[in-house]
């Protein structure tokens, strides 16, 4: 079974980022994949901020010296990154859930609906932090 050069030529090569023309969609699977990262990072400092926590008064002062202290600035927008992985991943994941349903494959709907969640995800962290941001 000879194939012809031809037909070997005329066929389209496998997808790449050269080819395709970057899209929301495509930003929103990228950032879906990063703050799942996030996350797991996110969630080992939250089990080590618990463990200082049980520990007793001592060991929570660490947390409180490197939250109060001069790299106090970092913990906070660190935790306000956290926040935005959490929300970003959980408004994203449901758009993965109805997918899954086989609802919401138009291009461009999809393209917006990655728009409205990056809005919604800013807004909602924004809010959390606006709200019970002193209770951290």
């Amino acid at each position: 079974m000879a194939s012809s050069s031809k037909s070997n030529a005329a066929r389209p090569l496998s997808p790449h980022l050269q080819v395709w023309k970057f899209h929301a969609t495509m930003l929103s699977s990228i950032l879906h994949r990063a703050s799942g990262v996030v996350n797991a990072i996110g969630a080992m400092l939250a089990t080590v901020w618990l463990l200082l926590v049980a520990s007793g008064p001592e060991a929570y002062a660490v947390w409180e010296g490197l939250r109060t202290g001069p790299v106090g600035i970092l913990v906070t927008l660190a935790l306000i990154a956290f926040t935005l992985s959490l929300t970003y991943h959980l408004l994203n994941g449901l758009r993965h859930l109805a997918w899954d349903a086989g609802a919401g494959f138009d291009p461009a709907g999809s393209n917006t609906r990655s728009m409205i969640i990056f809005a919604a995800s800013i807004l909602v962290t924004a809010g959390i932090w606006v709200f019970a941001g002193g209770l951290i």
